[in-house]
């Protein structure tokens, strides 16, 4: 069995003001700072999670 994919995720806009659950797919990716950057498995329940704040997010492939 191989190892999941990683991604790498940045807060790049400031979650105040948006709705709580776009805060709440932040928050769960670890996120709590601006410019913080927090490396992830490249699952679906994360994808998902990306995905729904992707606005807010700078996302990388990592290999």
């Amino acid at each position: 069995m191989t190892a999941p994919k990683q991604i790498k995720v940045t807060l790049v806009r400031s979650p105040f003001g948006r709705l709580q659950v776009h805060r709440a797919c932040v928050r769960g990716l670890g996120l709590t700072r601006m410019h913080q950057t927090v490396q992830l498995p490249a699952t679906p329940e994360v994808l998902g999670m990306v995905r729904k704040a992707r606005f807010m997010l700078k996302v990388e492939e990592l290999t």
